[in-house]
Parts: structure tokens; sequence; C-alpha cells
């Protein structure tokens, strides 16, 4: 019986695969604190600080973020509370992004190579969000209409630092 179960227990892991690895393209920007500054295409300020954890045995991810909470841009604080997860139906992550004007951003992300792409609807307008590798602490984030590959419009170009 001892040879049984040490063996079941030795075993079982291979027949099992991963249950999250699809939350694994986080891997590089989850425990980390991002900061980013520019100004959106139409000139106006940008600027945010985003923390992400995996939460509930890494089944999801929790963003928080902070940024401007006014319409005039004066004001910084808590502005979005955001889940990643990976839902088996569709066989893709999902996310939702809730802000504090009572918005409510859905859409889904995945990888190429090491960015990690967001894309959602928005406004009646297809966006991509993608946060593009340079090192383990910068990312090129860039907002946008991305199809096929190419960037046709970009409405916010600048970067994400880690916060040390």
């Amino acid at each position: 019986m001892k040879y049984t179960l040490l063996l079941l227990a030795i075993l079982l892991p291979a027949f099992c695969p991963a249950q999250n690895n699809e939350l694994s393209i986080f891997d590089d920007i989850v425990g980390k604190r991002w900061y980013a500054d520019g100004n959106w295409g139409d000139g106006s300020k940008f600027k945010q600080e985003i923390s992400l954890n995996y939460a509930l045995n890494n089944t999801i991810v929790l963003a928080e973020s902070q940024g401007y909470i006014d319409e005039a841009r004066t004001k910084f604080g808590r502005r979005n509370h955001g889940v990643r997860q990976y839902d088996k139906e569709s066989g893709k992550v999902k996310f939702w992004e809730f802000d504090v004007f009572g918005g409510l951003t859905e859409g889904t992300v995945h990888r190429e190579g090491k960015n990690i792409i967001y894309q959602y609807e928005y406004g009646g307008t297809f966006i991509t969000d993608m946060w593009e590798y340079v090192d383990d602490s910068t990312y090129n984030f860039t907002v946008g209409s991305y199809e096929n590959g190419v960037w046709k419009q970009v409405y916010l170009k600048t970067q994400f630092k880690e916060k040390k």
C-alpha cells in the first residue's frame, strides 16, 4: 500500500497538466510595480502605476492601477481594478478592467514571444494594448489599432518601467 501511494504521488503530476500554464504569460510582470508617463495622441497626459499579483491559488491575476481619476487629469489615485483569468470554454485568457468612472473594459490577452497583447472593443473601435518586451525591467507600451502585426493607428506610445 505504501508503494502504491508513493508511486501515485510521483506519477500523478505527469498525468495532470498544470492548471494555469495559460497565465504564465504574466510571469515576467507579476509581483512588480510598473510606472509609465507619457501623452496620448491628442496631447492629454497619461500616467499610470500598476501592480499585478497572482491570487486564488494562481487561478487569476489581479491588477491594481493608479492613474488620473478626474476628467481634468489633475487628481492621481486608485483608478482601475482588473482581473485576468483563463477561460476553459473559449481556450483564451480573458480580462476585465473596472474603472473609477463605473466603466468596464473586457477582452482577451495573448502573448507573442515576450510581448503581452491585450485586445478589446472600446467605443466601437477594436483596440490593442501591447507590452513590448525591452528587458526585464522595461516594456514599450503602445495603444492603438493593430492588425496582422502592423500598427494602423497609434493613440499612445510610452514605456512601463519597473519601480523599485
